[in-house]
């Protein structure tokens, strides 16, 4: 062999191993000290504790039950006065008689309140009530938002962690292979496009390892703002059951009939009808004019030193009988009437929807599937024994390398999208069905 040719060989070898280094490290980052190690359960708990999106909402609720304490208060009353400012004869603030009996200045007082008729404080309470019911639907909807983004997280970083030690048990198969195909291709008993297809395995893997990385990476700074987790910590989930797990017998009406009660959409679809039902019945309260009532007190004004009166008033509704309004609030009890049949519509389509894949997912996840990959690995430890003792050529070798790391990412993906059926069941219905 040329010294030249030789020397660009040992380069590459010498690239792959540092490569190798390098992607050891990346998959054994889970081993590092300040890694956090989390069950499903303790990282829902984190996040209940934690996170900041569910305290600006919760903050949202208590605003609105304030409110309700300021629709049940009343209208203050109204004071109202007049008096003598200054004549020319008695001067500034003259009040009382002159000497000769004859009263002097005037003082006039009123106060008033208004009292509102057909209940309409009743139904300003009601509509306070429903929007604070809003409020905790919209606090329990973006809980399950971020819940299902947090458990999605949780078991995708699993799935990739384990994509991270299938590519770092290959590479080092690989790079095993490499060292005793580099004295073999120097002693000329393989050809050097033998040593070269090796190479380029493992050029091909690195990719796959840095794409598994960026991957990796992304779905733990997400899941890390979730729990609200700073700095150079890892996230290693642990999975304690992989298996298939026996579903409950479910029932496609009785799903629907629970979503219906627990899903957040839904029932703020629900209030948010309530709510414009209500504002039309306010809306035809409004017709109703209001009576204010209250008392005056006149000094020097009329037929008696010292008079007292009774005020009665109310609008007179010719003209404006807030008929705009009603109709208005007619046609949005109307619009949101068709907003709740889709709504119904939508939910009953996504329960089966949900259901159809976990059912799917859960027949392609059982313990027959899981044995036949725990045997297709021990074939693969075999084939790789037999190419290193030359039993089988390079060919099958490749052939096999490639169906091996095949059917481990679908192994763990399969696993993966059986995590996900559950975790969307659950989150259509609004509660946990399955676990």
């Amino acid at each position: 062999m040329p010294h030249k040719t030789l020397a660009k060989s040992i380069c590459v070898i010498c690239c792959l191993f540092l490569s190798a280094a390098d992607i050891q490290a990346q998959t054994d980052i889970i081993q590092q000290p300040d890694t956090l190690r989390l069950v499903v359960v303790g990282a829902q708990k984190m996040f209940l504790e934690k996170n900041l999106s569910l305290l600006a909402q919760h903050y949202n609720i208590q605003s609105n039950q304030a409110l309700v304490e300021q629709a049940r208060k009343w209208e203050n009353p109204s004071l109202s006065t007049n008096q003598n400012l200054y004549n020319s004869q008695e001067g500034f603030f003259q009040h009382g008689t002159a000497s000769d009996g004859t009263p002097i200045g005037e003082v006039y007082a009123d106060v008033q309140q208004l009292i509102k008729t057909a209940n309409k404080r009743g139904k300003q309470i009601a509509i306070a009530k429903t929007n604070v019911n809003i409020a905790e639907w919209q606090f329990k909807s973006t809980m399950r938002s971020l819940r299902l983004t947090l458990l999605t997280d949780f078991y995708t970083i699993a799935q990739l962690q384990g994509n991270a030690r299938l590519f770092n048990d290959n590479m080092q198969r690989l790079n095993k292979l490499v060292n005793a195909m580099q004295a073999q291709l120097q002693a000329g008993d393989i050809a050097k496009k033998e040593y070269l297809r090796v190479q380029a395995l493992i050029v091909n893997l690195q990719q796959d390892v840095v794409d598994n990385i960026k991957n990796l990476s992304d779905a733990e700074s997400e899941l890390k703002t979730l729990l609200r987790v700073t700095g150079n910590t890892f996230i290693q989930p642990v999975i304690q059951d992989t298996t298939t797990n026996q579903l409950p017998s479910l029932n496609i009406a009785q799903l629907v009939d629970s979503a219906r009660q627990y899903n957040t959409d839904y029932q703020s679809e629900v209030y948010q009808l309530q709510l414009q039902n209500q504002t039309l019945r306010l809306q035809k309260a409004l017709a109703v004019p209001d009576v204010t009532v209250g008392v005056n007190f006149d000094q020097h004004a009329t037929y008696v030193p010292n008079f007292f009166g009774l005020d009665i008033g109310l609008p007179l509704p010719l003209w404006d009988r807030n008929q705009g309004n009603i109709k208005s609030a007619r046609f949005q009890v109307k619009q949101e009437e068709s907003n709740m049949q889709e709504a119904d519509i939508k939910l009953q389509n996504d329960v089966s929807n949900a259901y159809e894949k976990l059912l799917f997912s859960a027949k392609l996840n059982n313990s027959t599937n899981a044995q036949f990959y725990k045997d297709y690995q021990q074939i693969y430890n075999n084939i790789v024994e037999a190419y290193d003792k030359r039993q089988i050529s390079l060919l099958e070798f490749l052939d096999y390398f490639g169906d091996y790391e095949n059917t481990r990412q679908k192994e763990l993906q399969q696993i993966l999208d059986y995590q996900v059926a559950k975790i969307d069941l659950n989150d259509v219905i609004g509660m946990d069905i399955v676990h």
